[in-house]
């Protein structure tokens, strides 16, 4: 039996990036994200929002610490991850993701385009319509 593990999710930060270093110095980034989706119920239509966990390793975990802050909309295709701990003596768990690439939709601090977490941090200039040869 195969398996496959792989998800996309779009949204926005629901806090500031923590950036810390493992033992070895590994950099590792953490933030929330909200993922908002409008239905119709009734003719009415009606919000839900599913919050989730973001975990972003090395240099692109740096460069979310750099670039990204509450509110920052991005793109995060990654894979889950069972999280388990003890605490009270109970054992608990939660669901999270680990981001695998991170694209960074708005503009980023200092009014820069942010461009992805990948190393690029700059995009192409809109192209006007007059620009256009046909």
């Amino acid at each position: 039996m195969a398996s496959f593990n792989k998800v996309i999710l779009m949204g926005n930060l629901t806090r500031d990036v923590d950036l810390r270093k493992t033992a070895s110095g590994s950099p590792v980034a953490s933030f929330g994200m909200a993922i908002n989706e409008k239905f119709k119920s009734n003719g009415e239509v009606k919000e839900s929002v599913v919050f989730v966990d973001i975990t972003v390793w090395g240099s692109q975990g740096e460069n979310c610490a750099k670039y990204l802050k509450k509110g920052s909309p991005v793109l995060v295709d990654g894979k889950l991850k069972l999280d388990t701990w003890e605490a009270e003596g109970q054992k608990r768990s939660k669901m999270t993701v680990t981001g695998l690439h991170v694209q960074f939709l708005g503009v980023g601090q200092g009014g820069s385009d942010s461009g992805s977490a990948t190393g690029s941090v700059s995009r192409a200039n809109p192209v006007s319509d007059e620009e256009i040869p046909f």
